[in-house]
């Protein structure tokens, strides 16, 4: 009886032996079918794509298209085009890495409460697109399509569906300018700069860009403008603030009277290479809380705190207001004519200065020079002088602030300085004491600005030194 009992028992753990063999067996030939099916299982043409919709993370967004693509939820929300082409190009030819077949249960994939739902209806098919878990194994998307089948996509679809309605406006952009040809202000700052490399408006060559006043044209700093228009040419057009601003939220940003707007004309090229001409207008604003800070404090908008600035920014009549951050409003708004005139008192080419006349303390030295190639040398009487100090003396006067204050006080230190210039001969600068930290310049009898004293003492040391005998 022992006997017989131990030989039933053998016999059923044999069985179970078996049995488990063949599931093995079978689990390695659907592990191999799995492994070895990588192909194109969706193709869909996006061109034929009438309408996109996905569930994702408590969002639902849909989208069709007529002429081009709307949102469903706000018909004067400007879609990008291009954007919504980019979700769906990569169904046009979607592969898998692997393909499960015979699902039995597609709990275990994730796939019975999806994390995104994407459908989309092209022609007279629609499709829904089934995004799972993650495989343990080799951290790949499930997918499924309604087939009866499970993908391991071989790109994960939510790394482009994980987005919001933000992502998707049409942003304005800043035209691809190469060489402005006018610059207009309005607003707290009314003025134009205009360009003109022919001009002879100045005695430097560097200088293209002029302004007028008071009938006069004014020599601006290249480098000044320049800086300006490289905030304007990588100005980011990406956090708006609202897409179809009403009447009151204008009011609200500022934006119904700007504190500032820009006229921009411009040439550049098409994609043809061909030369264009374009103009773009940007108008700045600050809500009414940083405009009622500023006035509490008594200052300019500009000098408050960023953590006080709230700014915004619209494109011409766009429906579109963007955010703009402390830093580049600052910047921007950083415009007035002072801002963009050159700060040095003589910022002349030095190889083109022929001779100083020089007045100091009731006497007057003339400093004369003889050019050779390109070097120009300069002498008191026949004595050949070292001008390093001078010349970096003369390039350290540079302006505090601009002023049209009349001298008061006794002069410092007088220079005409003659260049090998037609249109402008020589330059006559005088500096006046002004106070215990400050010269007052005038230039061919116009008072500019206020230097430090410091400097002017560094010039008179710079001249006494080239006239004392050694």
């Amino acid at each position: 009886m022992n006997r017989a009992r131990r030989i039933y028992v053998l016999l059923f753990v044999l069985l179970v032996l078996c049995i488990a063999a063949v599931a093995v067996l079978q689990t390695e030939q659907h592990k191999e079918q799995i492994k070895t099916s990588g192909e194109v299982v969706l193709q869909i043409d996006a061109d034929m794509v009438q309408s996109l919709s996905w569930e994702y993370d408590g969002q639902t967004l849909s989208f069709h298209k007529d002429e081009s693509w709307s949102y469903d939820g706000d018909a004067a929300f400007p879609v990008d085009d291009q954007k919504i082409a980019s979700l769906l190009e990569q169904f046009e030819e979607f592969g898998a890495l692997f393909t499960i077949s015979d699902v039995e249960g597609y709990g275990q994939y994730g796939l019975s409460d999806p994390l995104c739902t994407i459908s989309l209806e092209a022609g007279e098919e629609l499709y829904e697109i089934a995004l799972g878990d993650y495989s343990s194994m080799d951290s790949l998307r499930y997918v499924s399509f309604g087939d009866g089948n499970v993908y391991l996509a071989a790109q994960d679809p939510l790394d482009k569906f994980d987005i919001s309605l933000r992502d998707l406006i049409l942003n304005d952009e800043i035209p691809d300018f190469e060489q402005i040809t006018q610059l207009t202000f309005s607003g707290a700052q009314n003025y134009s700069i205009f360009y003109d490399p022919d001009a002879s408006y100045s005695y430097s060559e560097q200088d293209v860009y002029f302004t007028q006043q008071e009938g006069t044209h004014l020599p601006l700093d290249s480098s000044l403008i320049d800086s300006y228009l490289s905030y304007l040419r990588y100005l980011s057009l990406t956090d708006y603030a609202g897409n179809n601003a009403t009447e009151q939220e204008l009011q609200d940003w500022g934006l119904d009277q700007p504190e500032l707007s820009l006229s921009l004309e411009y040439t550049g090229q098409d994609e043809m290479g061909e030369e264009l001409e374009g103009s773009f207008v940007l108008h700045l604003g600050v809500d009414s809380q940083t405009r009622s800070e500023a006035e509490q404090q008594q200052i300019p908008v500009g000098e408050l705190e960023d953590e006080d600035i709230s700014a915004y920014l619209r494109m011409g009549d766009s429906s579109i207001v963007y955010h703009l951050t402390p830093d580049v409003y600052k910047a921007l708004t950083a415009a007035s004519c002072d801002d963009f005139r050159h700060r040095q008192v003589l910022w002349v080419d030095w190889q083109d200065i022929t001779q100083f006349e020089i007045s100091l303390e009731g006497k007057t030295y003339l400093f004369s020079s003889e050019e050779s190639g390109d070097t120009r040398t300069f002498f008191y009487g026949e004595r050949e002088l070292e001008t390093d100090e001078l010349q970096s003396a003369l390039s350290a006067l540079t302006a505090d602030e601009f002023t049209q204050e009349a001298p008061s006080n006794t002069q410092e230190i007088a220079l005409t300085v003659f260049l090998d210039n037609e249109q402008f001969p020589q330059v006559e600068i005088e500096l006046y004491r002004y106070d215990s930290t400050h010269c007052l310049v005038v230039v061919d009898e116009t008072p500019l600005s206020l230097v430090p004293r410091s400097k002017v003492v560094d010039l008179t040391e710079a001249v006494r030194a080239l006239v004392w005998e050694s």
